[in-house]
């Protein structure tokens, strides 16, 4: 028999509640999804109610005081009745026994009310509101249009397959043979490959021209052969000829050589690649391309000058003003005055547990909003001189540990907020991780921002000379010159990050 011994391991282990885990996902969603989620918590609790229409009791605050009613550092006045917010990570929980007091009315009030919006705004203040985009997603446009199109019903499964991997370019990435097993395996739809090649076809006939393309190759012939049909009396040929006979050259930008392979002159040649370049490489890029897209901007913070400094503002306009319900209160009362039995003790628990979901989802908003608050202020102090001037050369090297020690929350936390909000600020709507960059520093021993370094290598290349663009060796050589000392590599690298192709690339006629 072997020697067993045992053992004892010290381990310490941070295990979430779901209360937590909850809070969590609420503090990661855009305003627009957390209107959503408010509604569906309202729907599937009556404990919990909307305020909208009724009298509040609540100042409205309409002498432009702070706006941090419970948000702010101070949070003087508020009667002892935000004791235990701090600036603490919220992402907690409280298992208190219960008390049935807790649950009845005070003398003069039975809400349990939080009011997640203020006007802090005068008559004079001009009402400025950054626009809604509120379109269908992508594949649900694709979709529509291949409902249009004669297709059997296991013609349109196959298509909405195809649709459903398409890569975010548009492209479909994924072979025909794995389609055929995923349709099999998937769907129970048994074809082959000629069958979903056919539906292919139907899918690349869909807008934006180019979509469901295999390879840029194939992108790019698909939308010259649109072109050559719904203008027939253009000529598209050299074009094709280029795209399909000369692709390589094409994208090696070697005109000599296409000129000499197609026996063209320079004149029809660069009328030829103009028409080309005109094209969407990235049919399925929604940026590009001006199809529909999922998408909502709401900016969950506003920044604005006012007599020279700036001012900060929560949205919180388009939520509902949340309450635990009157009438689960009383109930709760009435069940307290009754005779003891199964059927009160049921009632009373069924009751609790609503009004404590209740109370936890509005306590659980006021610390979101709290969380957004201070978050968005650290920032906003930090890029101070961004946020007055608009200079992207004026932003300090930025990362998510400076603005979680700074408001002495989690960097999880804050990557929450970063990862999924929106400011609106006098020169445009972001989104908050666009300010988050590391540093380097320059000749003059001054840290600079990785985001500066990229604005300048941006300029240097959109006013270089096309015919002889700059080389990453020479950018980098610029970039010393100007103060930035960063190697070849370095300059690449941003260069990529910006979107820009290397020199070559960049070459026109």
């Amino acid at each position: 028999m072997s020697d067993q011994r045992l053992s004892q391991i010290q381990r310490q282990e941070l295990k979430l509640s779901p209360q937590q885990i909850q809070l969590m996902k609420l503090l990661q969603l855009p305003l627009i999804e957390l209107e959503q989620r408010i509604k569906e918590e309202i729907e599937a609790n009556p404990a919990l109610e909307d305020t909208v229409g009724e009298e509040e009791n609540e100042p409205t605050n309409n002498e432009g005081e702070d706006y941090d009613e419970g948000f702010g550092e101070d949070n003087e006045g508020d009667n002892g009745e935000n004791d235990d917010y701090n600036d603490e990570d919220p992402i907690r929980s409280k298992d208190d026994d219960f008390d049935l007091t807790d649950y009845l009315p005070d003398e003069d009030e039975y809400d349990y009310a939080y009011k997640r919006q203020v006007n802090n705004r005068s008559a004079d203040d001009e009402d400025y509101q950054a626009p809604i985009v509120h379109e269908e997603s992508f594949q649900d446009y694709l979709i529509q249009q291949l409902g249009y199109h004669d297709l059997t019903e296991e013609e349109e499964i196959i298509g909405e397959v195809i649709i459903g991997n398409l890569d975010d370019n548009g492209y479909l990435s994924r072979p025909i043979p794995n389609l055929v097993d995923d349709l099999l395996f998937t769907m129970n739809v048994e074809t082959n490959e000629e069958e979903v090649k056919k539906v292919l076809k139907v899918v690349q006939h869909l807008d934006p021209p180019g979509i469901g393309a295999t390879d840029l190759q194939e992108c790019l012939l698909i939308q010259l052969e649109r072109l050559q049909e719904e203008n027939p009396y253009a000529d598209y040929r050299l074009c094709i000829t280029i795209i399909k006979d000369c692709f390589e050259e094409f994208t090696r930008k070697h005109y000599d050589k296409i000129a000499k392979k197609t026996g063209v002159s320079n004149r029809e040649l660069k009328a030829a690649l103009d028409e080309i370049l005109k094209l969407n490489p990235k049919p399925g890029d929604t940026s590009t391309s001006g199809a529909r897209i999922s998408h909502y901007i709401i900016p969950d913070f506003f920044i604005s000058i006012k007599d020279g400094d700036l001012d900060l503002s929560l949205d919180g306009r388009n939520n509902p003003e949340l309450k635990v319900s009157k009438q689960y209160v009383r109930m709760l009362d009435d069940f307290s005055k009754s005779k003891d039995s199964r059927s009160k003790q049921e009632a009373v628990q069924f009751v609790r547990q609503k009004i404590d979901s209740a109370k936890w989802f509005i306590d659980a908003i006021k610390q979101r909003q709290h969380t957004l608050y201070i978050t968005m202020k650290a920032i906003m102090d930090l890029q101070r001189e961004y946020f007055l001037t608009g200079d992207d050369t004026k932003l300090k090297p930025m990362i998510l540990k400076d603005i979680a020690e700074k408001v002495g929350l989690d960097i999880s936390t804050i990557s929450r907020v970063a990862n999924s909000k929106y400011v609106q600020t006098p020169y445009g709507t972001f989104l908050l991780k666009t300010f988050f960059s590391e540093g380097i520093t320059n000749e003059e021993g001054e840290e600079v921002s990785t985001r500066e370094i990229k604005k300048i290598l941006q300029d240097c290349i959109d006013d270089e000379d096309k015919s002889k663009p700059l080389t990453d060796e020479e950018l980098m050589l610029i970039l010393k010159d100007k103060g930035y000392p960063i190697a070849r590599r370095t300059v690449a690298k941003y260069r990529e990050q910006l979107g820009i192709p290397v020199a070559r690339l960049r070459k026109k006629l």
